[in-house]
């Protein structure tokens, strides 16, 4: 079995490990939880209004 000393590193290997999330990709995580949001209350507005 291969200890991790034998890994290849890829370029942005160094970039991931420090732990720091783009803007793009909060962004994303914004607008997708809006949207989800949106679906969630819109969902229980129509149960609660037809029933």
């Amino acid at each position: 079995m291969a200890s991790r000393d034998d890994e290849l590193t890829l370029p942005g290997d160094e970039a991931k490990k420090r732990g720091e999330v783009s803007f793009a990709r909060i962004a994303i995580w914004v607008i997708v939880g809006a949207l989800g949001a949106y679906l969630l209350i819109s969902g229980v507005v129509g149960i609660i209004a037809k029933g």
